[in-house]
């Protein structure tokens, strides 16, 4: 029986341990960065950039059937089995309002996509759902699109639009009659760079590696942290969606730390949001959460998603 990560998602794939034989069969080349655990088990070392890009290849590859994926060095290497969870939350929170069933063809805005183009992936795998990506940073937006392009079937399922205004989150982004069954956003969480190195320094203590070595998961500037850290981003992404409330069913953001919340909440009952709920995600010891708000009552949402199908 193999053994499954505690507090994952029922749907996530990677409820159990890896199979590295059968990673390695749909992406040969992670062969090259097999490494034998002291229990004879083969692995990967987690502290290694190069050997961490290539296990998500692997990932994506085996699971989500995406037969072209490479970042930029330097760029953000997302954990996979995380990310997906937050996808899988989501449909259940969309299911809610549409009779317990998820539904198929959703259109979901991802505020801050990334070079990585990790959440569009998967959600248009595990439910065809239609995603638009933002995303402020040309490189990052240059890979994102070498992506959908290198993958068959991806241009009808993902866009991309540049956010030209770097003091705007869904402003530019949401056109003037688009509606969307809801936004998801991992809002960069450190409030300054000094912060975000502190937060890689305990990353790599807690691997056991010295101070030289790169961080494994990467980031540029706008992934992990902006002008104070994720509260200010998120009171921006709230104070924002309030235009467009009639457009966006539930808008969400990761929230990385609890402490953060009662904050938010407040912001949120400032611009008069209708509902908010809070999802609970678990990774291992890593625990996490996302927030979810509408403008909408339940009998309006309803009826936004059957004007839609």
């Amino acid at each position: 029986m193999t053994a499954q990560k505690p507090g994952l998602h029922p749907r996530n794939r990677h409820r159990s341990r890896y199979d590295m034989k059968a990673l390695c069969q749909s992406c040969p080349p992670l062969q090259d960065f097999i490494v034998q655990t002291p229990a004879g088990e083969p692995s990967v070392n987690f502290a290694d950039p190069l050997a961490v890009k290539m296990l998500n290849k692997a990932l994506l590859a085996h699971f989500y059937g995406v037969t072209h994926w490479d970042i930029p060095e330097g760029f953000l290497c997302p954990p996979v089995p995380g990310r997906a969870d937050y996808i899988h939350h989501l449909a259940d929170l969309l299911a809610e309002d549409h009779d317990g069933v998820i539904p198929q063809q959703a259109t979901v805005l991802d505020i801050g996509t990334g070079a990585n183009l990790i959440y569009p992936l998967i959600g248009v795998h595990e439910y065809h759902w239609r995603f638009t990506g933002s995303e402020i940073n040309p490189q990052a937006f240059a890979s994102a699109q070498a992506i959908i392009n290198g993958n068959p079937g991806l241009t009808r399922q993902i866009r991309l639009r540049r956010q030209k205004e770097s003091q705007s989150i869904f402003h530019g982004v949401i056109h003037k009659n688009e509606t969307y069954d809801a936004t998801l956003c991992n809002p960069p969480f450190h409030d300054s760079a000094e912060s975000a190195r502190a937060g890689g320094e305990r990353k790599r203590r807690n691997l056991g590696l010295g101070a030289d070595s790169g961080l494994n998961f990467g980031g540029q500037q706008q992934e992990l942290w902006c002008e104070g850290g994720e509260v200010a981003f998120i009171k921006q992404m709230i104070a924002e969606s309030k235009e467009f409330g009639r457009q966006v069913m539930w808008f969400t953001s990761l929230v990385s730390k609890g402490e953060n919340l009662p904050p938010l909440y407040r912001a949120l009952t400032d611009v008069g949001a209708v509902k908010v709920v809070k999802k609970e995600m678990a990774q291992g010891q890593k625990q996490s959460r996302f927030i979810a708000w509408s403008f909408m009552d339940d009998d309006q949402r309803r009826r936004f998603l059957a004007r839609k199908r």
